[in-house]
């Protein structure tokens, strides 16, 4: 493969298949875990260490995996390094662990793991299925990172908890649930009115 080839295969996640902007996958962890810019990159870079991983390993096991058990191999692969992250995090960020919870078990069900072993690492070789996990796990990371640098700016007044402006004019909506879906709402908008022009 040309290296224009796989230039186009790391890249493709972050512009042309950007999983939140474009695919609209993964949208719990999405909106679940972005109330902070901190969170957002965290759990965007928990699921680029399981997409690079489990794309690896499933791309070196295609042909010994019998296609009867392709997804139930895939969601063991995939579990495996989820629970690593999961184990990582509690022995050395606790903090951040509690903050995002319930949502790091969850990446082994996130259709963006599970669709990218299906559609490329299964079909591809090895050092492809790492470029394409990296690729589309930046993408995820930096949609989730936007989102909620958005919502922390709106609504505390800071991002990565360094202050822009006073709190007091912060709007609290933005750092509930629904200020997700609303901000989430206006990013989209804006990249594809971009992608557009």
């Amino acid at each position: 493969m040309s290296n224009n080839s796989n230039l186009k295969v790391l890249t493709n996640g972050l512009i042309k298949e950007n999983p939140i902007f474009v695919l609209l996958l993964g949208m719990c962890p999405t909106l679940g875990t972005t109330s902070s810019a901190l969170n957002g990159l965290s759990m965007g870079l928990a699921t680029t260490f399981v997409l690079i991983c489990s794309n690896i390993v499933i791309s070196l096991l295609k042909n010994i995996i019998p296609d009867k058990v392709r997804i139930p191999a895939f969601v063991v692969v995939i579990a495996t390094f989820v629970t690593v992250v999961e184990m990582v995090m509690q022995a050395y960020i606790p903090a951040l662990f509690d903050s995002l919870g319930l949502f790091i078990p969850l990446i082994v069900v996130n259709c963006i793991v599970l669709g990218r072993a299906e559609a490329f690492a299964a079909k591809n070789n090895v050092f492809r299925s790492m470029l394409d996990g990296l690729g589309m796990g930046l993408g995820f990371s930096f949609a989730l990172t936007l989102l909620g640098s958005v919502r922390e700016l709106l609504g505390t007044g800071k991002v990565f908890s360094m202050t822009v402006f006073s709190e007091n004019y912060g709007m609290l909506i933005f750092v509930l649930a629904p200020g997700a879906f609303i901000a989430l709402g206006y990013l989209i908008a804006i990249i594809n009115k971009l992608r557009k022009t």
